[in-house]
């Protein structure tokens, strides 16, 4: 075997997400072959990739049908940029800037987004987090922040850098229980001096905004700001619930920002005896994704651990106490990664494979 026979075996492997092959789609960095034994390097799109299995056993299928008799694959991440959007150059060191917002309170957004951040990190990504929600901010409580300020350098702030990743939010800067009473233009100043004018983001993969709920004057500078590669929206199943999910997706399509997938958070629970109530009903918010033609994320049932580390400030533990719990929050965000490297790949022409 020679490396031109190694190449046409690799234009046959194709991306399950994208339906291209891993050569045109510059995923193959190096090809190194000795006699009948091969070594490839594969760029993934993303660390937090779902189906690099899939990909590792296809490549290596390929190339032993092609004759070689010893594989050796290594697998690399590279998280693909978002196109650029003109009219919009702000956050230039940011490939992605993703959105979780909901239609209405009280259905875990919060929650979400800030297991999205950690998730994407633990994956080895480099994640910030911005807590959106200038009315009611829940991450100095989520992150262990009560009470710490920010670091400030001249002008600048830098944002905290806690469980791996880089927060900035407004309840940092003001006193504990003290209410946030903004008219929509005082909102919309304090927004864009906090994401944009005063904070001193470092390079990031993804930049994960948590916006309060509701289709408000918050959401709207978001999409008018920042060239957004997509948002998340999260409901519960219940039909209330669901049909303020459904305006949220139809604001966020009217302002031009993708949705990126719905997220159905306390889908459900499962009692130390192993019975599955469905306390709100189930599979609302799949259905309602199915209706509106956008990607379903997948669900997260309800866990007692994650509120508790919610409350403690402690999401790390997320992933290390309960497997049944790591393994519903990295499949979420596992889903969340190929979306945006679906829309990424699908926006960008491919680079010049240099093999």
């Amino acid at each position: 075997m020679d490396k031109q026979s190694a190449l046409a075996a690799l234009r046959t492997v194709m991306d399950p997400e994208l339906g291209r092959d891993l050569v045109s789609l510059n995923m193959i960095k190096d090809v190194q072959v000795d006699g009948s034994a091969v070594r490839v390097v594969v760029e993934l799109t993303t660390p937090a990739c779902p189906l690099k299995d899939r990909i590792q056993r296809d490549v290596e299928a390929a190339l032993k049908k092609a004759g070689a008799q010893q594989v050796t694959i290594e697998l690399t991440a590279r998280t693909r940029a978002a196109a650029p959007t003109p009219g919009k150059e702000v956050l230039p060191h940011v490939k992605n800037i993703v959105a979780v917002g909901a239609g209405k309170g009280g259905v875990g957004k919060s929650t979400i987004a800030v297991n999205l951040a950690v998730s994407l990190q633990r994956f080895g990504a480099a994640v910030g987090l911005m807590d959106g929600d200038i009315y009611g901010p829940s991450m100095p409580t989520m992150l262990g922040l009560r009470g710490k300020l920010p670091e400030v350098r001249g002008p600048r702030i830098i944002p905290h850098h806690v469980h791996g990743i880089h927060v900035i939010t407004i309840g940092s800067l003001v006193e504990d229980d003290k209410p946030l009473i903004w008219r929509g233009p005082m909102a919309h100043a304090a927004f864009k001096q906090l994401l944009l004018d005063n904070t001193d983001w470092p390079e990031l993969d993804y930049l994960i905004v948590d916006l309060p709920p509701g289709t408000g004057d918050v959401p709207l500078t978001l999409c008018q700001l920042l060239p957004l590669t997509g948002a998340v929206v999260v409901a519960t199943p219940q039909q209330v619930a669901l049909d303020d999910c459904i305006r949220a997706v139809r604001m966020f399509q009217q302002l031009g920002a993708p949705v990126l997938g719905i997220v159905e958070n306390m889908s459900y629970f499962v009692d130390p005896a192993g019975t599955k109530h469905d306390i709100f009903g189930h599979g609302g918010a799949q259905r309602a994704a199915q209706e509106l033609s956008i990607p379903y994320l997948g669900d997260l049932p309800m866990f007692t651990e994650l509120r508790v580390n919610s409350d403690a400030g402690n999401p790390t533990a997320n992933f290390e106490s309960n497997a049944q719990l790591k393994q519903a929050l990295e499949r979420l965000v596992q889903n969340l990664a190929a979306q945006v490297s679906l829309r990424n790949m699908q926006a960008a022409q491919p680079e010049l494979n240099i093999l």
